[in-house]
């Protein structure tokens, strides 16, 4: 597939059309590749995931690692699923209604949404995703930083607004808020 073009507005049936193994999110309706991620990337995703997922085994909720795709209409402007302008791949989702689950990926919010940023991708993560991640309405929204190995934890306030982040250090465990006893293990997720 050839570089999206900047000028055009992409939406999610252009999504539908495209290659399988391209990784692309569509923002505000650009296009943006992804690149393949770094191997600490990956190391931290799958130690996250595992942790989360062995908790799900007899729970409602489903975890679902990149490339996992997440159809939001942020300001709720398009009532055709086609016409969405905001397809993005968190590194880890957690989805507990599962209404919202298709054979493609989730349309709508999920529960939880973990990023884990590099240097490449850390203001798009820190400020566009964020703000994505909060008017569409994700409960909680964590920002992993393998290089300084920490997590800053954002959780949706009454206001529908993220409220300070609790941050954790590699010697920490993380309390998940959208349940009552999950707690994550940074001491194996930033192993090295």
């Amino acid at each position: 597939m050839s570089l999206p073009k900047k000028d055009r507005v992409y939406t999610y049936s252009d999504y539908l059309s495209w290659p399988e193994n391209e990784r692309i999110e569509i923002i505000a309706g650009k296009a943006y590749m992804q690149a393949a991620p770094s191997r600490i990337h990956q190391k931290v995703l799958s130690e996250v995931h595992r942790q989360i997922a062995n908790y799900l085994l007899d729970k409602d909720c489903e975890v679902y690692p990149a490339p996992f795709h997440v159809v939001l209409d942020p300001a709720g402007d398009h009532e055709n699923e086609a016409d969405k302008e905001y397809i993005l791949e968190p590194d880890i989702s957690i989805i507990c209604n599962k209404n919202k689950l298709n054979e493609r990926g989730c349309q709508g919010s999920p529960d939880l949404i973990v990023e884990i940023i590099s240097p490449s991708t850390a203001r798009k993560d820190k400020m566009e995703k964020f703000n994505i991640y909060e008017q569409a309405g994700v409960k909680e929204y964590w920002i992993i930083e393998p290089e300084e190995k920490m997590i800053s934890v954002f959780t949706l306030e009454n206001n529908r607004r993220f409220g300070r982040p609790d941050l954790y250090g590699e010697e920490d465990k993380v309390t998940v808020s959208i349940f009552d006893d999950l707690l994550i293990d940074l001491k194996t997720v930033f192993t090295v």
